[in-house]
C-alpha cells in the first residue's frame, strides 16, 4: 500500500483535490477533519484547553476562533498545544492506516496542510502539492467569511512558500485552470503512483 502525502498552502484547493482522489478509491486521512473532532463535544481536546483557555470553550466545545486569537497572541501556547494535539492525531492516523490494509486499499493520502513543515514529507511514499497562482490563491482565501489581509499574512508566514513547496513534491497538481483540468491531473498522477491506469 501506497502511503502518499497531500499539501499545499492555503486556498490552494487542496481539499478539493483530495475529494477528487477519494472519488477514485483512495481513502484520505484528512488531519485538520481529525482536529476538528479532537475540539468538538466529548473531544479529547477539551477538558485540556478549558483548563488553560476557558473563554476558548463554547457549548462544550472548542470555539476554534477564540483559541486561534490565543494562539496568535503567544506563539509559545500553540507550540505546547501541538505537543498534546499532534500525538493524539496520529493515534488517529494510524486507525485509519489499520482501517485501509484491512480493506485491502492500494494507496491512501495524508491530507496534511503542514506536510514540509513538520517533516511529514519523511513518512511519506511521495507527496503532491496542490498549487495556483498567488492572485487566485488571494481571491480564494479573501472570499472567505471573517478573513482580513492581516491574518491571511499571518497565516502564510506560518507556512512554507508555495514555490518551495513545489521544488519538494514529486507531483504538482494545478488547480488554477478549473476542476476538469485539475480531475485530469489527479487521475495520472494516480495512474503513476500506482503503475497502472485508473477507470473513470
Amino acid at each position: 500500500m501506497k502511503i502518499i502525502g497531500l499539501t499545499g498552502s492555503i486556498g490552494m484547493g487542496k481539499s478539493t483535490t483530495a475529494n477528487m482522489f477519494a472519488d477514485l478509491g483512495c481513502p484520505v486521512f484528512d488531519a485538520d477533519a481529525a482536529v476538528h473532532k479532537l475540539y468538538a463535544k466529548g473531544g479529547k481536546a477539551v477538558p485540556l484547553i478549558r483548563a488553560v483557555f476557558p473563554d476558548a470553550i463554547k457549548n462544550d466545545a472548542v470555539d476554534r476562533a477564540v483559541l486561534g486569537q490565543h494562539m496568535r497572541a503567544d506563539p509559545l501556547s500553540l507550540r505546547v498545544l501541538e505537543s498534546f494535539i499532534h500525538p493524539w492525531v496520529g493515534e488517529m492516523r494510524s486507525e485509519f492506516l489499520q482501517q485501509a490494509r484491512n480493506n485491502k486499499a492500494k494507496a491512501v493520502f495524508f491530507d496534511v496542510p503542514l506536510l514540509f513543515e513538520t517533516g511529514g514529507d519523511k513518512f511519506v511514499d511521495a507527496t503532491v502539492v496542490v498549487s495556483a497562482p498567488a492572485k487566485v490563491q488571494r481571491e480564494r482565501v479573501m472570499a472567505r467569511p471573517g478573513m482580513t489581509a492581516e491574518l491571511f499574512s499571518q497565516l502564510l508566514a506560518r507556512q512554507m512558500p508555495d514555490s518551495e513547496k513545489r521544488k519538494r513534491a514529486d507531483y504538482v497538481i494545478s488547480t488554477g485552470e478549473g476542476l476538469a483540468f485539475a480531475r485530469e491531473q489527479v487521475q495520472t498522477v494516480l495512474s503513476d503512483i500506482l503503475g497502472m491506469k485508473i477507470a473513470t
